[in-house]
């Protein structure tokens, strides 16, 4: 009989031990509706999860032409069964009753329902009208990071090469820019270099910024299991909060936001001193060495404690665990993509391995993680602004061999500047020069940073803006047109992970009312657009989802991400492959550079590399004096203080971030009953020393307000480190009163208060970098809160509550094999 376990308030579920070198043993997850039985299910359908980076293989399970539930499927390499809470209960928002069924249009100020013709009629007069009276540079296009790779490959196609914009970005500019960009800046070319398999042989596990167990509840699982076995890894953490993370770590630092790049040279510092350096494989596959070195010379612990607020003792002891490391994994994520020096800080975490020589090896490698689910596609296939196959912009080869997959001529291709970045579009929409802005399957309305700027932006009369989602979103709200689209389970193709891994979504069922298919979508504009090659044939010659990865094969081939040993019949049957796959490694390939770094040289790279202090783009001249061999290249950084620092007047440290029971802007958890009721609405943390200090207490309503903005929640103190104050990021307006809505008397999305920042290197907006005060509204029911004090407090020490639920008990089933 299957174990039921409460998947909210257990959301990692019950463990299965394994150690290293091991297998990691199958668990089997599945939730079905109320009231269906297994026997009940028509039909499983092979997907993967669509609420977080991880890929996790899942199948549907469909009866009477509905999802009713999702199972774990033991046999993927990601999961081996199991799912997180998002996977097993997000499903339920495709049945929401808000979704959208019809093509709107605005009309005397008002959205009204239209069909398809008029609506994809007013989006192709507008641009053609554009194109005729401003030319390609006033249409922009703002992706997602949940479309699929068809989709993806299909919009680069239009933008690039159809209508000549260098303006399409995703919003994975907002979580996973940095992660793309530092691995350029060290290996000449995107692509993760381990595995997630190399859990599976770590015997340290550095993160850093990165809370797994709530962003990766599968991978954490991996690491639990790891944990509860003979030979467990030990943890670095390295984050401002007590996240679950941080109460299994050996060593936790909780440094000040902002000083990432101050502690990792203090780390290097030690390696370095300590003489815990792989010489030999520096030599073999690196270049600035010297340089690196004499930079860190003077970055004692003593130095970084003093600007971090972490014991130099503590520095030293993470710097020990990772120098006698014998397999060293080390992960990053958002506590380094969106905060100060962010690449420069992400280049430092790849310094760390290379000095180890951990590289290429079981349980040796770097996981620059993403945050979105199909963040990889955006980049792989050139939605994020850079070409496709990670070719490079500045290298006329690159651009003439992309002419030739697309048969056009390479002018057709915008590559005499950089690619626009997500918040240079909207500030060019602010500016009037973008006239038309396509968005689809994103929400910036909430989730871009500074949102009364960002309203401002698209309440303009002088942009047209198209959305294409799911739902009515706070985005959709100020369109033109608003198309309503297809989601997960509802379509087929491919999306790809954190570790490379590709998998299948076949379609399930179909689409509610008129919705469709964001691919169809696509072609239909390119089919009114009458695209055209050079031969005067259809630009885009595809016409569904398989032969749109077809013509992506062909534009993969021979490149990083070489997806050509792959096929939608071998995907159903073998479930996820990592790329490159070829006929030469049509298993896929576990982990890179393996053989020493494959991507680097100068006429093959992705990226002749920028500054990572300023932002400068190098020449080719240039790169090809640093790294004639194309070796890895170490980074140096020196640290730099935030622009924006605590005063008497604003004088906590923001940092957003997320929670296990929601994704994004709550689109999709926010209309699923188990999740939404586990965490229904934003709350405050801060610290016990602080609370002292401003007078409040656990459960009161308080405001938060910055330079910018402000939004009010209820309090909730916990082991953060002092003089911080953190929220959670997902929250919006389309299920508020009214009265809670920005401009009255208050809000409760976070980036009322974020500054519009980004960093010089990835372009990436920076969400914790922010000065906020917090003032008490309302003391809680039958509470009284605390005097204010002006006496110092330790710093308190890690909360060991689990993450906060609510709502009914949320039932799923486990198997263990």
């Amino acid at each position: 009989m299957q174990p039921e376990v409460d998947r909210i308030a257990q959301p990692w579920g019950e463990r299965t031990p394994y150690d290293r070198d091991g297998t990691w043993p199958v668990r089997v997850d599945s939730y079905l509706a109320s009231g269906v039985t297994a026997e009940e299910v028509q039909r499983w359908v092979p997907t993967a999860s669509l609420l977080h980076s991880n890929g996790d293989a899942m199948d549907i399970a469909v009866a009477d032409g509905r999802i009713v539930g999702v199972r774990g499927r033991s046999r993927d390499r990601v999961n081996h069964g199991r799912l997180g809470p998002k996977d097993l209960f997000g499903w339920q928002a495709n049945h929401s009753p808000d979704r959208l069924t019809t093509p709107l249009v605005r009309e005397g100020g008002h959205l009204v329902p239209c069909d398809w013709d008029t609506a994809m009629e007013r989006i192709v007069d507008r641009t053609r009208r554009l194109l005729a009276e401003r030319g390609a540079d006033a249409l922009g296009f703002y992706t997602s990071g949940q479309l699929f790779l068809e989709e993806y490959y299909t919009l680069a196609v239009i933008a690039r090469a159809g209508l000549g914009t260098n303006h399409l970005d995703g919003n994975t500019r907002l979580c996973t820019a940095t992660a793309a960009e530092a691995l350029k800046e060290t290996f000449g070319c995107d692509g993760q270099p381990a595995s997630y398999t190399d859990v599976d042989h770590a015997d340290v596990i550095a993160l850093f910024g990165h809370n797994m167990a709530e962003t990766q509840p599968v991978l954490w699982m991996r690491v639990l299991d790891r944990l509860a076995g003979g030979d467990p890894p030990r943890l670095l953490c390295v984050d401002p909060r007590p996240t679950q993370v941080a109460r299994h770590a050996t060593v936790h630092l909780a440094p000040r936001s902002g000083t990432n790049v101050a502690l990792l040279n203090a780390l290097l510092h030690e390696i370095i001193r300590a003489d815990r350096v792989d010489h030999a494989y520096v030599e073999a596959h690196t270049v600035g060495y010297d340089d690196l070195a004499a930079r860190v010379a003077d970055c004692t612990p003593a130095w970084a404690a003093g600007i971090c607020d972490v014991p130099a003792a503590r520095i030293t002891e993470a710097a020990e665990l990772l120098g006698g490391a014998e397999r060293l994994l080390s992960t990053v994520l958002q506590g380094v993509y969106q905060s100060h020096q962010a690449t420069a800080a992400a280049c430092q975490v790849n310094n760390l391995q290379l000095l180890r020589g951990m590289l290429g090896r079981p349980g040796c490698g770097v996981l620059q993680m993403n945050g979105q689910p199909t963040a990889q596609n955006t980049r792989e296939c050139g939605a994020d602004g850079d070409l496709p196959g990670f070719r490079n912009w500045q290298n006329d080869d690159h651009v003439a061999d992309l002419a030739r997959v697309w048969n056009v001529e390479p002018s057709r291709i915008p590559h005499d500047a950089p690619p626009t970045p997500a918040m240079e579009i909207f500030a060019k929409a602010e500016q009037g020069d973008i006239r038309l802005l396509w968005i689809s399957g994103t929400n910036p309305a909430v989730s871009l940073p500074e949102l009364h700027r960002i309203r401002g932006i698209l309440r303009r009369d002088s942009l047209f803006t198209v959305v294409q989602d799911l739902y009515l979103t706070e985005t959709a709200q100020f369109a033109d047109v608003v198309l309503p689209a297809a989601t997960w389970g509802e379509k087929t193709g491919t999306f790809t992970n954190a570790d490379r891994t590709v998998h299948l979504s076949d379609k399930a069922v179909e689409p509610p009312g008129e919705a469709r298919p964001d691919l169809d979508i696509l072609l239909d504009y390119a089919r009114r657009m009458d695209f055209r090659d050079r031969d005067d044939g259809p630009l885009i010659s595809w016409h569904d989802p398989e032969s749109a990865f077809r013509a992506w094969q062909e534009c993969s081939r021979g490149r990083p991400c070489d997806y050509t040993g792959l096929s939608y019949d071998r995907l159903r049957e073998a479930g996820g492959i990592q790329w490159p796959c070829t006929s030469a490694s049509r298993e896929g390939t576990e982990r890179l550079y393996t053989d020493g770094i494959t991507w680097a040289a100068p006429q093959i790279c992705e990226t002749y590399g920028k500054d990572v202090m300023t932002g400068d783009s190098m020449t080719e001249s240039d790169y090809r004096a640093l790294n004639p061999d194309g070796k890895a290249v170490l980074k140096p950084a020196d640290y730099v203080p935030p622009d924006e620092l605590p005063d008497p007047t604003y004088p906590l440290q923001l940092n957003t971030g997320r929670t296990i029971y929601h994704f994004h802007t709550r689109t999709k958890t926010g209309r699923t009953p188990q999740l939404n009721a586990a965490a229904p609405e934003v709350w405050v943390e801060i610290s016990a020393g602080e609370a002292r200090r401003h007078g409040v207490a656990e459960g009161d309503l308080v405001e938060v307000t910055s330079r910018r903005g402000s939004l009010r929640g209820r309090l909730r103190i916990t082991g953060i480190r002092d003089g911080m104050l953190f929220l959670p990021f997902h929250y919006g307006y389309w299920d508020t009163p009214e009265g809670d809505r920005p401009g009255k008397d208050g809000g409760r999305a976070a980036n009322e208060t974020t500054v519009t920042d980004w960093d010089p290197v990835s372009k990436q907006p920076l969400f914790k970098t922010a000065a906020v005060r917090l003032t008490l509204l309302e003391p809680a029911a039958g509470a009284v809160s605390p005097a204010p004090t002006t006496t110092a407090s330790a710093p308190s020490g890690p909360s060991p509550t689990p993450p906060t639920t609510g709502g009914p008990p949320a039932t799923a089933r486990q198997e263990a094999g």
